[in-house]
């Protein structure tokens, strides 16, 4: 909004917009949305590709392919195996991306150090991504799936070695 609207309402004050932004970066939000009356404020940060976060569908769980108990959250599993790996699941049905966008570096990788905070793919679904969070600390040992697959809800998605 470059200009006042019709109802005569000024633009942005770029004031209340810097300190906004500086309380994302001081507190590491990724997206922060404000509504007040028919004034609505939504700034993110990072993925230069517009994200659009849902909360997972989590009406039933699914039993996971292995006899492991499930998991208490969906997107954080029980141990994978008995060498203490943990693997990141998919907390929702979608398409799997390693990167933001096409021609970018994916978020993670085999190797990369991960906080509970980090993100580690997109999930589509219904032209909806949903930026997926590791929940858990530690360094990727492995990524299960390639840019482009069908994921399923509780699909294994990475290992973590914590």
């Amino acid at each position: 909004m470059s200009e006042a609207d019709s109802t005569g309402k000024t633009p942005f004050d770029l004031d209340r917009l810097q300190q906004l932004v500086e309380m994302m970066e001081k507190h590491g939000l990724s997206e922060v949305n404000l509504r007040r009356g028919d004034e609505q404020w939504r700034l993110r940060r990072g993925a230069r590709e517009v994200v659009h976060a849902a909360p997972p569908q989590m009406t039933f769980a699914a039993p996971a392919p292995s006899a492991a108990p499930v998991a208490q959250s969906a997107a954080v599993a029980a141990p994978a195996e008995p060498s203490g790996l943990i693997d990141i699941k998919s907390p929702t049905v979608g398409t799997f991306y390693a990167a933001p966008s096409p021609g970018e570096p994916a978020f993670v990788t085999v190797g990369s150090v991960v906080t509970p905070e980090t993100i580690v793919c997109l999930l589509e679904a219904m032209k909806v991504f949903n930026q997926i969070p590791s929940e858990v600390s530690g360094t990727i040992t492995a990524i299960l799936v390639k840019s482009g697959d069908a994921i399923e809800f509780g699909q294994p998605l990475f290992r973590v070695r914590p």
